[in-house]
């Protein structure tokens, strides 16, 4: 049988384990598993204050009529805009994304969630990216 210190042991051992695997998978690996390549952008090396700009099409690629009913961002400093809210099969939206980079500096990554009725993809993720450098 297991003395109390040695139960802890291995309890604490199995809690901080996990956490290795996923630190060890590289950064890209991480932050963008699961989206799709057509909804990232990279902006690239961008000056610090700047206010970038970018449009996504959101493509209903169902044979059913697809409702968005919200959109949200990772941080305040980006704002989404949706064109249409409800797409037939086969029509497409543009999802216009601006980004303050005012305060950012280095490798920088926001997020944009737009919630759906679809139950096979009720959240749908777009990711814009840049590297912002001192003025």
């Amino acid at each position: 049988m297991y003395s109390s210190k040695k139960f802890l042991s291995l309890i604490l051992f199995l809690m901080v384990f996990p956490l290795f695997s996923v630190v060890a998978q590289t950064p890209e690996e991480n932050d963008e598993a699961g989206i799709d390549s057509s909804r990232v952008w990279d902006f690239g090396e961008v000056k610090e204050g700047v206010i970038l700009e970018h449009v996504f099409k959101l493509r209903n690629d169902s044979t059913q009529v697809l409702n968005i009913t919200n959109a949200s961002t990772s941080c305040g400093c980006t704002v989404s805009e949706i064109a249409k809210k409800t797409l037939a099969p086969d029509e497409e939206t543009e999802i216009k994304v601006k980004f303050n980079t005012k305060g950012y500096k280095g490798k920088t990554k926001q997020f944009v969630f737009v919630m759906t009725e679809s139950l096979n993809n009720p959240v749908i993720q777009f990711m814009i990216k840049a590297d912002v450098q001192k003025p």
